[in-house]
């Protein structure tokens, strides 16, 4: 069975009503991103970003998956897909997808501030003195800019193997997420999924570009495919 790739980034998740990332303006729902996005943001105002993501948190749990996630579940039935996905939400997971990278994080996890290893599923509010075994703070199991990506190194292996990458609702500008297509196989079909393309047709070779929202673009895709 042959492998695909498929990255996702903001764009699928925004037809289901999850606001993307950050504005033009690079504020995110009105906040700066280091204040709510950063390990210094967290160490000066814990509150706040607790109470951030707490309204993201809520808003996750009233939104659904949208076609363009289920129509990557159908892919399952021809291929051998993981999807490497920059979203913190559960959307794939929740369409069936049966494996998933989270490149950044988990938005319905929590881990502890002294120990990352220790990860938890949440899905209530998390405000300061909820604390894990050893009395430590718990925070966002997100990954903030400045921190390691974890999961970046399974990522590149699974992109090295595949026979197809197929690229959604991401810009393609965000690294380190975005450096995983050039560990794609040279000459193996690339499909990118947006209604404004930021990489050029030339760039790769093999690149079909879909010029359209994620739902009607995956509709587009599984015609293809399947």
């Amino acid at each position: 069975m042959k492998k695909i790739v498929v990255i996702t980034g903001a764009g699928i998740s925004a037809e289901s009503g999850i606001s993307t990332f950050r504005d033009a303006d690079g504020l995110w729902e009105g906040h700066d991103i280091m204040e709510v996005a950063s390990p210094e943001g967290f160490y000066k105002n814990p509150a706040l970003v607790l109470d951030f993501y707490n309204q993201r948190r809520t808003q996750l749990l009233t939104v659904q998956p949208n076609k363009a996630h289920l129509n990557l579940k159908k892919l399952e039935e021809h291929y051998e897909v993981t999807i490497v996905t920059q979203n913190v939400d559960d959307l794939h997971e929740r369409a069936g997808s049966t494996n998933i990278i989270h490149l950044h994080g988990e938005l319905l996890k929590v881990r502890n501030t002294k120990n990352e290893s220790l990860i938890y599923d949440w899905r209530k509010d998390l405000v300061l003195g909820d604390v894990d075994t050893d009395g430590s703070q718990l925070r966002p199991h997100i990954v903030w800019f400045g921190e390691e990506v974890p999961m970046l190194e399974k990522a590149v292996e699974v992109t090295e193997q595949a026979d197809i990458v197929i690229i959604i609702g991401t810009s393609m500008q965000v690294y380190p997420a975005a450096s995983l297509i050039n560990f794609a196989k040279e000459g193996i079909p690339i499909y990118f999924i947006d209604p404004k393309p930021s990489i050029n047709k030339n760039a790769f070779n093999n690149l079909h570009i879909i010029k359209d929202v994620a739902t009607l673009g995956t509709d587009k895709l599984l015609k293809v495919l399947t």
